[in-house]
């Protein structure tokens, strides 16, 4: 059985169940550490959860309510309005279970749409021209 709330790296003691002793000596003790998997959409920290969220740069820019899968099931999280790509927007108590629940950390990452099309290439260049946005301002270049 494995406790609710373990973490990466602790160990489950299972009494007896290791080799046998010495000289026909009672079997020892068989100690297990835990590890956890590789997993495609979260990563663990200690108690805490990271999930990477795709955000449209509109969904970024103005404000929106997504979908956002968590361990336990979907929710609507709602992203506010001039989100920068690495913010993180944490969902407390919703980490891995234990006395002391971990949190579920959401790390908001823009995704841009292609410029794979003429229409799309069209309001990328008006974008260009309409936004006096440099995002290597403070460079100093």
């Amino acid at each position: 059985r494995i406790p609710r709330g373990i973490r990466q790296g602790q160990q489950i003691r299972l009494a007896g169940q290791g080799g046998a002793g010495y000289g026909g000596g009672e079997a020892g003790d068989l100690y297990l550490e835990v590890e956890f998997g590789p997993n495609s959409q979260y990563r663990v920290e200690g108690a805490d959860i990271y999930l990477d969220l795709p955000l449209a740069p509109w969904e970024a820019a103005l404000g929106a309510t997504v979908k956002v899968p968590t361990p336990s099931g979907a929710i609507d999280l709602k992203v506010p309005p001039n989100s920068q790509a690495g913010k993180k927007l944490r969902l407390k108590g919703r980490g891995i279970p234990a006395r002391q629940a971990g949190d579920l950390y959401v790390v908001l990452q823009i995704a841009l749409p292609p410029a794979d099309n003429e229409e799309n290439r069209r309001i990328y260049e008006q974008m260009k021209q309409e936004f006096t946005f440099n995002p290597r301002a403070g460079l100093e270049v």
